[in-house]
């Protein structure tokens, strides 16, 4: 059973049953708004969502980031599947996964992003959500809905971080702008 997070909520990221988690995997999913275009027929729109993260040490600085234009972590625990362009399909469009059992012990926290590369508002997109699931078993553990439309481009959605041996979830939901994963990192500083 997956937990439907609000903004800022926190939730512990342990197996059920016991155990941590060794791979989760962030899925993004959304879809363009229908506009009504010529003779009042409802016409499709290509909206270009981008999931990324930022990695972060103890002290804050960021050591790496893992997003459309750099798809694997340098020590290769956090891997990108790939680059939707439009956000045509069902379920999760853009999915990052993240080997936490090899993920260096120095990195304490992920910080999950969302841009609009294209420039496009939030207005003009539906049904945006990222979950959290447990790639051993693809139990979804938690789920964000990116709610709040507007005319923000971007939004940083979650924040995974060591939890003495385990690890946690706080759903962050703040709006912000930027069309590119570093564009984004003075944005993210502040919800570390």
């Amino acid at each position: 059973m997956s937990v439907s997070l609000s903004k800022g909520q926190r939730v512990s990221l342990s197996k059920r049953g016991g155990g941590t988690l060794s791979r989760v995997r962030m899925g993004l999913g959304w879809d363009a708004v229908q506009k009504k275009g010529l003779f009042g027929k409802m016409k499709s729109q290509d909206i270009d969502l981008d999931a990324s993260v930022l990695l972060f040490d103890r002290n804050n600085q960021l050591v790496d980031a893992v997003w459309f234009g750099q798809l694997r972590s340098a020590d290769g625990s956090v891997v990108h599947t790939g680059d939707n362009l439009t956000g045509a399909g069902e379920g999760d469009d853009e999915s990052i996964i993240v080997d936490l059992a090899v993920l260096p012990a120095h990195v304490t926290a992920l910080l999950f992003t969302v841009n609009s590369f294209t420039g496009q508002n939030f207005s003009q997109i539906e049904n945006a959500f990222c979950r959290l699931v447990d790639e051993t078993n693809q139990d979804e553990l938690a789920r964000f809905d990116l709610s709040g439309s507007g005319a923000h481009n971007a939004q940083l959605m979650a924040k995974v971080s060591r939890d003495g041996s385990g690890w946690s979830m706080t759903a962050i939901g703040a709006t912000t702008s930027g069309r590119t994963v570093q564009d984004l990192v003075p944005a993210a500083l502040g919800h570390l």
